[in-house]
């Protein structure tokens, strides 16, 4: 009898009297609760225990180590990256501080490219990239990857993509031409031992070589072997500019015939000529859907992309890898046919040149020649300039005393085309940049304000200011719908027994401080991030905690408790 009456007492009984009785690490009192379902707001406390969400309700007799008054503001879900790019620069500062002033505590990275599968020979072609960074390489698998990440420690939680470029040039190398039928299955082996290591899925970025080599049905193949595992297909598209139509079918068909969730990184209607296409590609993705694709999208909500200059070259000009492409710009009639290229519109690759207003949209953010660092910050046409020269002559010698490793932020996209994509209910957000500082090894770049600015400069801009999301629709967008399209179950969202990811942040004063001109400046307005209940800010100011974990996809041999 006694034991009957105790279980109908603690099924009636509501879970805040029940919560009394009970201590917790943390509390954080008085705040409006935006749970990350969009949702109306709601006043309330929540209680944290061992990392994660113990109660939500009304606590305020309740003891415990730590008390955080959240009187005023909003009590939020960590936000989700779903694009993030710190796979080498969290082994450089794992903190990250970029991230953390925007409320970021989850990272989606590996776009194409991945920090694992690594052998020998792609080590020493990109060496340049690890020597900017003074980082040593001394993982070959996602595994030994994450092993890493774990014994050093890290300030967010991070989930990787093992990228389709990878596998390829493990296989192939950077060559224009088809796999064999032996080597897509070493292909597929690769993707396959990935998604056992934890990957969540395999990614592609078809515009930059030598991912444009791969044909359809490689791809097919590839997405195909992730999705035994759980896993999702992410694709920056072979065009996001003249041929995106084209380029959207292309991955509609990789997720039908691989039957694999897709997600459109950073969508936009790029380049000049294509503004005002994106109702159009609205509606090819909302086709898609109610014919039961599962595609969604991303986006970081600038009118400029950031990427690397090579680039503007055509994709021939790669094969071979990025000191053939540099060889070829040293051989003077190779380089007049890549000017001749450049400007004839069409052409069947994806022209950056004849997507942007002129060189003065093109802006040089980061260099790896020394001797190259005052052009950081300013227009290519300022360059040339500088130079005396024209523009293409100007970036195609830069590109050269650059070995190839330059990279730029590039204004070619319209504001309406930007809105309405960030308006739609399936497109949630992606800072597209690497973490990094204002100070130290990262704070000598001069990278794109998104880098530090992506999420408060939403809430700024287009809920505070515009009012073209709710501040509701817009936490729903960082958190659970990302949380969704990753299969995080137990992120995303403010509920018992869910990881205590949580940002706690003024409305009416969080913004981006970053800009085109000086951007390695911090956001402000949060005033408390908690990663597995571990404060990373607290009333302001960054911690030093790593509390960070790997997110292991489903496919992980061994399982994670961390998902």
């Amino acid at each position: 009898m006694r034991l009957r009456l105790s279980l109908i007492t603690s099924v009636c009984l509501p879970a805040t009297l029940l919560a009394q009785g009970q201590r917790y690490d943390l509390i954080i009192h008085n705040g409006r609760i935006i749970d990350g379902t969009g949702s109306p707001w709601y006043s309330g406390d929540i209680g944290i225990r061992a990392g994660r969400i113990a109660a939500i309700g009304i606590l305020a007799a309740t003891k415990a180590d730590q008390t955080i008054d959240a009187g005023g503001m909003v009590v939020a879900p960590g936000f989700i990256d779903m694009l993030g790019q710190s796979d080498l620069s969290i082994l450089v500062n794992p903190q990250l501080p970029s991230k953390i002033f925007q409320g970021i505590t989850t990272e989606i990275t590996g776009e194409g490219s991945s920090a694992a599968p690594l052998n020998d020979t792609i080590i020493a072609a990109d060496r340049l990239a690890y020597d900017h960074l003074k980082i040593t390489p001394d993982w070959r698998t996602l595994a030994e990857y994450f092993a890493r990440l774990e014994r050093q420690g890290i300030g967010i939680n991070v989930a990787d993509y093992v990228g389709a470029t990878q596998v390829r040039r493990m296989v192939l190398g950077d060559d224009d031409r088809a796999p064999t039928t032996a080597e897509l299955e070493r292909m597929r082996a690769l993707v396959r031992q990935a998604m056992l290591d934890g990957a969540v899925g395999v990614s592609t970025s078809l515009q930059y070589p030598p991912a444009p080599y791969a044909k359809t049905e490689e791809l097919i193949a590839l997405a195909g072997e992730a999705a035994k595992y759980g896993g999702i297909y992410a694709t920056h598209m072979r065009s996001e500019s003249d041929q995106i139509l084209p380029a959207l079918d292309e991955a509609i068909r990789i997720g039908r015939e691989a039957h694999i969730p897709v997600e459109i990184w950073h969508l936009k209607a790029a380049g000049k000529p294509n503004w005002g296409q994106m109702p159009r590609i609205v509606a090819k993705i909302d086709s898609a859907r109610r014919a039961g694709i599962d595609i969604a999208a991303d986006t970081y909500a600038y009118p400029a992309w950031f990427n690397s200059m090579s680039a503007f070259v055509p994709p021939w000009a790669h094969d071979g890898g990025t000191a053939k492409m540099v060889e070829r710009l040293r051989d003077p009639a190779t380089r007049r046919r890549v000017r001749r290229e450049m400007l004839t519109p069409g052409g069947g690759w994806d022209n950056e040149w004849q997507s942007i207003p002129g060189p003065d949209a093109v802006i040089i953010s980061v260099v790896q020649n020394p001797a190259l660092l005052p052009y950081q910050g300013k227009t290519l046409a300022e360059v040339a300039k500088l130079r005396k020269s024209d523009p293409i002559d100007a970036l195609f010698d830069v590109l050269i005393e650059d070995q190839g490793y330059t990279y730029v932020a590039v204004f070619g996209m319209d504001e309406r085309d930007v809105a309405l994509a960030l308006k739609q209910p399936w497109v949630s957000i992606n800072n597209d940049s690497q973490g990094t500082a204002p100070d130290g090894i990262l704070g000598r770049d001069h990278p794109h304000p998104r880098a530090y600015g992506t999420f408060p400069r939403i809430l700024r801009k287009y809920v505070r200011e515009e009012k073209r999301l709710t501040l509701e629709d817009a936490i729903r967008k960082f958190t659970s719908l990302a949380a969704q399209r990753m299969r995080l179950s137990d992120r995303g969202v403010l509920k018992a027994g869910m990881w205590a990811d949580v940002v706690i942040f003024d409305p009416a004063q969080v913004r981006d401080r970053a800009t085109f001109a000086k951007p390695n400046q911090l956001s402000e307005g949060m005033r408390w991030v908690l990663v597995n209940g571990v404060p990373v800010i607290a009333d302001g100011n960054a911690t030093g905690a790593l509390p960070g974990k790997v997110l292991r996809g489903s496919g992980a041999a061994s399982g994670n408790s961390s998902r």
